[in-house]
């Protein structure tokens, strides 16, 4: 099956064929025949799959068929998307696709001057990505309108949930029309997605490419134990291997991310970071050194964890574990991409044996492991100031002494959701 096969205008079929896209993946194969028959679509696939395509392509083809400009500050299509990294993704996808016809596509996102972006939208929107705060603050400075909305795309809904965005959503879907269409679109389904469906979708098809929770095939994984104050010596030695590859450095927290940048450009690294406290000017920056290769690693928290397209990432390090279980897919879905292999390395200490054991249950099987032994249940979940001495791996060397760690801070959501 091709594109043309699936029903979309031939001046659509010919820009994607401009772009070297001929075969629909198998989530857009699924999803497109029946988002362009007015159904809502709930589709789940793992990340890399093509979902912006899968509810893009059908709503470029709508708005193409219906050739009519949009009202000042209206909006035909809205997408929402959790992080500004993946609203940008999104928006650069869209854009490509849309390249030489009459269709308009903004973005807005915090972390960026609002004037410039109430400019924009005074001339009309026929596709707008937005995180939810900057929607709702330009929503109550009254400079766009929904209530002509045809289309609603949650995207990465399970993000949104998990960021506490359900608030944000509940202000924004009542101000569209009802008998708009909705599509959602997401990795993995949590429980509370069932009632964020029934609540927003009306009788929806659901799609499924690949089970929820199942990471790429082409992503070599791996497990090594170590002690958290061990990690930083291990990643350097890990990333010394090969410094000509691009790599991506998860981290928990923001000042963890900055702190471990800074390590790792004093060893010598061409290095940079992307997080909640960096504007958007500054992740924008660091991303496009990253994807020139101007900067080798990238370090980054969970802001990268969904909406990074780059297929020259070789390697994913998981220097913390994430809170989430199914973040864990999405990180290490930054590499392997576009068909290409890629490796993910995870270090866990003894703290992070929790998590752990919740992303295995939710892939459904265990992490190679390649090095140290698992963390002894007395040690599982306790601070590193309880060594009760070095654990030796297969090639017997022990893991280093752990320094005294702080405890952990709650996570804070609404920070969170300021970040995004």
């Amino acid at each position: 099956m091709d594109f043309d096969m699936l029903g979309l205008q031939p001046r659509l079929v010919a820009k994607l064929a401009e772009q070297g896209i001929t075969e629909p993946t198998p989530i857009q194969k699924k999803a497109i025949p029946h988002a362009m028959n007015g159904r809502d679509v709930m589709g789940l696939a793992q990340t890399g799959t093509g979902k912006t395509a899968a509810f893009g392509l059908p709503m470029i083809h709508a708005l193409m068929s219906l050739g009519v400009a949009p009202a000042p500050k209206s909006v035909n299509g809205l997408i929402l998307a959790p992080t500004r990294e993946l609203a940008n993704q999104i928006a650069e996808n869209l854009r490509a696709y849309t390249q030489g016809t009459h269709l308009k596509v903004n973005i807005v996102v915090g972390g960026a001057s609002i004037n410039p972006q109430i400019n924009r939208l005074h001339r009309g929107t026929d596709l707008l990505v937005a995180t939810p705060g900057r929607l709702i603050d330009l929503l109550e400075q009254k400079a766009v309108r929904l209530d002509q909305t045809r289309f609603l795309v949650l995207d990465e809904a399970d993000q949104m949930l998990d960021m506490g965005f359900i608030h944000a959503l509940r202000r924004i879907a009542p101000l569209l029309p009802k008998d708009r269409q909705t599509m959602l679109f997401s990795a993995t389904m949590p429980k509370l997605m069932a009632e964020l469906a029934a609540n927003y979708l009306t009788d929806p098809i659901r799609v499924e490419a690949a089970p929820p929770g199942k990471p790429a095939d082409k992503v070599r994984q791996g497990l090594i134990f170590v002690e958290q104050s061990a990690k930083a010596e291990l990643l350097i030695e890990k990333l010394d291997a090969h410094r000509n590859e691009l790599a991506l450095v998860f981290a928990r927290t923001k000042h963890g991310a900055e702190k471990l940048m800074k390590t790792l450009d004093r060893a010598g690294f061409a290095v940079g970071s992307i997080h909640g406290n960096k504007s958007q000017g500054q992740r924008d920056r660091a991303l496009a050194a990253f994807k020139a290769g101007e900067l080798r690693v990238l370090v980054a928290t969970d802001v990268a964890a969904r909406g990074l397209d780059i297929p020259d990432v070789r390697h994913v390090y998981n220097f913390d574990l994430p809170n989430v279980p199914e973040n864990y897919v999405h990180r290490i879905g930054r590499t392997a991409r576009a068909g290409r292999d890629g490796s993910a390395v995870t270090f866990c200490a003894p703290a992070e044996m929790s998590e752990l054991r919740a992303i295995e249950k939710t892939m459904g099987r265990p992490i190679p492991v390649l090095a140290g032994t698992s963390w002894a249940p007395e040690r599982a979940g306790a601070s590193d100031r309880m060594d009760k001495g070095p654990r030796r791996g297969p090639g017997g060397n022990p893991a280093k002494a752990a320094k005294p760690s702080r405890k952990r801070r709650p996570r804070n959501r609404t920070r969170e959701r300021q970040a995004a």
